[in-house]
């Protein structure tokens, strides 16, 4: 399930709902995102996400088909936020249920590395100094690049 939301979410409520469904769960995993207050030395006093709705939604659905087909996932739940998010705030909630608990690690983390790869958002970070948009950082294209293989290999 995706969801792209201007609201906070309760990660806790989130998970009971997702695990709670199906006794064929072995495991749940979760990845929650956080606005941090600091950009290498640059303080961030808020981050705005902006996104185009049916493009970024049809995009999370690709990103969480992909992990379903990879792995056996009993269910698994996407949200991200978009709007003015300030530090401490919640940006993104991603929860893989599987049998087994590899499987639930390995797609929350292949789901993490492609959202911040593949999924149309685009930041901006308030600083003393102004608003500045966020460029793709050649760690986050390298966490997603070692998922181009088969995934019993990694």
């Amino acid at each position: 399930m995706i969801r792209v939301q201007r609201e906070d979410f309760d990660p806790g409520a989130e998970m009971a709902r997702l695990g709670g469904a199906s006794h064929g769960v072995g495991g749940v995993c979760a990845f929650v995102g956080l606005v941090r207050d600091a950009a290498g030395e640059a303080e961030v006093r808020a981050m705005t996400l902006e996104h185009y709705p049916a493009m970024t939604e049809k995009a999370l659905a690709a990103i969480e088909a992909e992990a379903r087909q990879r792995w056996p996932l009993e269910d698994c739940l996407v949200i991200h936020r978009y709007g003015r998010l300030e530090p401490g705030e919640r940006i993104v909630l991603v929860v893989t249920a599987s049998a087994h608990r590899q499987a639930a690690f390995d797609a929350c983390q292949f789901l993490i590395d492609w959202l911040k790869t593949k999924a149309p958002f685009w930041k901006q970070e308030e600083t003393p100094e102004g608003a500045q948009w966020v460029e793709a950082r050649d760690s986050d294209d390298a966490a997603a690049a070692r998922w181009n293989g088969d995934p019993a290999a990694e």
